[in-house]
């Protein structure tokens, strides 16, 4: 096994990337943008993903977010906006396929959150293994205000965690919902005090570390393989095309313009 602590790290934009040992700790660094999910964060979260299956020598892989909050959700800006040259239908698809990535890592994963986790950054908590949230965190998923379904595979994500029912609930009514809340409906694992959040999600990493490679990835490989017989992401390529029409249907257009204007 090559010593881990030679790794060469990729160099990213948006994203912290550090390794300890055989834990990779990752932090989405837009802290002045709340974390939002843009286009070129996305991107480098699926050419993280796929250097991460090149490093076996690392084991568990955390994500956080830098500065007051985790990450508020997808970037509104790039909504209305592709790269030249680029479809409005890729531009849609490229939270799940980010999503997607960051699933089928080998490692295990730790979701570290504290502040805001809305909408799309929801959805990539879901994608990791375990999820410890700081007391005070606060979860909301306001696509449906914005006039836009829920994507990037969140529905099926969500009905696997906390039922249909929960799932209906929490995307149709928009409403927030705490940390307490969120483990209490088995969203997250723990809840700890925000100061302590880090130092907890370090331990945990360290802990699981230690445990036997194959194990820990057998394990990973089984869970989640009996969680896509339970909802399967495997239709949520059409997300996008959702996405497309919904940036085009008049009272979708109003509904994100009112909430957008209600939230610059």
């Amino acid at each position: 096994m090559a010593d881990v602590q030679t790794v060469e790290i990729p160099h990213f934009a948006t994203l912290l990337v550090e390794v300890d040992q055989s834990q990779c700790h990752v932090t989405f660094n837009r802290p002045k943008k709340l974390n939002a999910l843009s286009t070129e964060l996305l991107q480098e979260i699926i050419r993280l993903s796929h250097w991460l299956h090149t490093c076996d020598e690392i084991r568990v892989v955390t994500v956080a977010g830098a500065g007051r909050t985790f990450s508020a959700g997808f970037d509104l800006g790039n909504l209305t906006s592709t790269t030249v040259g680029e479809s409005p239908r890729s531009s849609a698809d490229l939270g799940r396929l980010a999503t997607e990535a960051l699933t089928n890592v080998p490692q295990l994963t730790i979701a570290a959150v504290h502040g805001h986790c809305v909408g799309g950054g929801v959805v990539l908590v879901a994608a990791c293994d375990l999820r410890i949230a700081a007391v005070g965190a606060t979860f909301v998923i306001p696509e449906v205000d914005l006039g836009i379904p829920l994507a990037w595979g969140g529905i099926p994500r969500l009905v696997r965690e906390i039922g249909p029912a929960l799932t209906k609930e929490l995307v149709l009514t928009c409403r927030p919902f705490g940390a307490q809340e969120a483990k209490d409906i088995g969203f997250i694992n723990r809840v700890v005090e925000e100061n302590d959040l880090m130092n907890h999600v370090t331990e945990l990493a360290r802990s699981l570390a230690s445990k036997p490679l194959f194990a820990l990835r057998s394990t990973k490989q089984q869970v989640n393989a009996v969680m896509e017989e339970i909802a399967g992401t495997g239709r949520s390529a059409n997300d996008a095309d959702s996405l497309v029409y919904a940036m085009r249907d008049p009272e979708s257009k109003q509904a994100m313009a009112r909430y957008m204007e209600q939230h610059k």
